[in-house]
């Protein structure tokens, strides 16, 4: 009895480490599986360069992300809707499909079974508010199958934006100075042309570092998202009438019997009226017959 109950007692603890290390397995794979996808959606988030609204740094925020999706069209249905949503817009889309292979094999008489393969792709730029550039960028992360690279870059333009101010104050002070020059000493027509053109390229400068500073400044704003998005390889099946053969619509004997006796007869009709076209000449071709052989053998 002793026996039996030390065997029974070894099976019950024997049992209970198999389901342990069983359930442990399962835990294993449930954690890794939750690491990929959690590792997918985090990949592609991102905090460099946020700064606080109130900080003198100015950073130009941009994103290049390529992945692969489940379905194409869906996907960018969701990042258009997503990028709208943050307060950004589309500048650039482009969605295609790419054909690899197309194969046609007739099945019947009349039919034709079409198989094309092919893979669905898009190009997608965005630009969204800059403090949004995150959450937009973690929105877009749940769409991802497959990740193939994320580029992000903060460009500090602060300094490039303070040299643009501090040029335009200096060609505004310039500006002054010779529009005074101009007004008050300005005699000869030479040196007023002189000071005109020089007047009119300090404006110019000072034009064109405006627009500067407005296109940086713009850029600081609304940073720019690049994205490719492409998905497996689809095989699409299609069938198709099938194109008839020249001879399917070729008349039976019996039409092109006909046919040939009525072209023959057609022909006859053109040469019987050729001859008579020719009258003139056969009636003297009978002439010059009938006077030789009554002349021509008296000689």
């Amino acid at each position: 009895m002793k026996t039996i109950a030390k065997l029974g007692l070894t099976s019950v603890v024997i049992i209970a480490l198999l389901f342990s290390c069983k359930k442990a397995d399962n835990s294993s794979y449930g954690e890794s599986a939750d690491m990929k996808v959690s590792a997918d959606s985090t990949a592609v988030s991102s905090s460099a360069a946020v700064v606080d609204k109130n900080s003198k740094q100015k950073f130009i925020r941009t994103a290049d992300i390529k992945f692969k999706v489940k379905n194409v069209v869906k996907s960018t249905y969701a990042i258009e809707n997503a990028t709208q949503k943050f307060g950004g817009f589309v500048t650039y889309t482009n969605l295609q499909s790419n054909i690899h292979e197309q194969i046609k094999t007739k099945i019947s008489q009349d039919s034709t079974l079409e198989t094309t393969k092919y893979t669905v792709e898009n190009n997608i730029t965005i630009r969204v508010p800059n403090t949004q550039l995150d959450t937009v960028i973690k929105t877009i992360a749940k769409q991802i199958d497959f990740l193939d690279f994320r580029v992000i870059k903060a460009d500090d333009v602060s300094l490039k934006l303070l040299a643009n101010q501090l040029s335009q104050k200096r060609s505004a002070s310039t500006e002054k100075r010779v529009e005074k020059a101009i007004d008050t000493k300005g005699k000869k027509i030479n040196d007023i042309m002189e000071a005109e053109n020089t007047l009119a390229n300090q404006k110019e400068a000072s034009d064109n570092r405006a627009i500067d500073n407005l296109s940086l400044q713009d850029q600081v704003n609304f940073s720019t998202i690049t994205l490719q998005l492409y998905q497996n390889e689809t095989i699409r099946h299609e069938t198709m009438a099938g194109e008839k053969n020249s001879n399917a619509y070729k008349p039976n004997l019996g039409l092109q019997i006909l046919d040939s006796l009525k072209s023959g007869w057609y022909i006859l009709e053109s040469i019987f009226v050729f001859l008579i076209n020719l009258w003139p000449f056969i009636i003297l071709g009978f002439g010059g017959f009938f006077l030789y052989k009554k002349y021509g053998k008296k000689q």
